[in-house]
């Protein structure tokens, strides 16, 4: 971040300063990764661990066990930060620099499992805007072609993640090359009915769909295509179909 960093950047520092988390890095050897863990270390933002698995610890066993009960390899980095995660050795584990987000997800599943209430595994990625504005979207990584009820979970997933990182209210937009019924497609309908299930499910969630990118995030756009929507023309979060 160029410049003075955005308050939820700041926010994200002073967290962090605040309860040093133990994080183990997966990808140690990277250039990148070493200068991300000796700029963490030295900001005192968190506790690295090497992503390396004890297999006499007795408090790793049950985690070594999903491993290989899955034919993980213990000794590959990725599985070894699961394995640290679920055993208490890591709060959180970071992953992906050098490896495809298949053997991410791989070591995930077969590890950590999916949380409960989650229903699937999905990503959403964080941007935070020249002016300050967080934005999420999802899922753009790991499910390719939802269903209604997963596209409904993805959405709720992305929301929950966007919320816990900025602590600000989440407003969903489930998007479609259709506004509030402009065309009609079976590709619509999904969407159309996620937004509903969603709306049925979690009503205290600020949501609305399906709608166009523009209709989602250009105010003048969203008094024309979707008069009298709460998220149409403010949406934070951004969920493809």
């Amino acid at each position: 971040v160029s410049g003075a960093p955005p308050a939820v950047v700041e926010g994200w520092y002073e967290r962090a300063v605040s309860a040093p988390a133990r994080v183990v890095l997966a990808d140690l050897g990277d250039p990148r990764a070493d200068i991300a863990a000796a700029r963490l270390r030295a900001d005192g933002l968190a506790v690295v661990v090497e992503p390396v698995v004890d297999l006499g610890d007795p408090a790793m066993a049950d985690a070594v066990a999903r491993a290989t009960t899955a034919g993980l390899d213990t000794g590959d980095p990725v599985v070894a930060a699961a394995v640290l995660v679920a055993s208490g050795g890591a709060d959180a584990g970071v992953a992906g620099a050098t490896r495809p987000s298949a053997d991410v997800v791989r070591a995930g599943l077969g590890v950590l499992g999916v949380g409960a209430g989650a229903g699937l595994v999905s990503s959403c990625f964080l941007l935070v805007l020249p002016d300050g504005r967080p934005i999420a979207y999802g899922d753009c990584g790991v499910v390719p072609d939802p269903n209604v009820e997963q596209l409904a979970a993805i959405a709720r997933a992305t929301a929950a993640t966007f919320e816990r990182l900025t602590t600000e209210s989440a407003r969903v937009a489930l998007l479609s090359f259709s506004t509030r019924g402009s065309a009609t497609h079976p590709r619509v309908e999904k969407v159309r009915r996620a937004a509903e299930y969603l709306a049925d499910t979690f009503p205290e969630l600020a949501s609305d769909g399906e709608l166009q990118f523009d209709a989602a995030w250009v105010p003048e756009v969203a008094k024309v295509k979707a008069p009298g929507s709460a998220v149409a023309g403010r949406a934070n979060v951004f969920v493809f179909p």
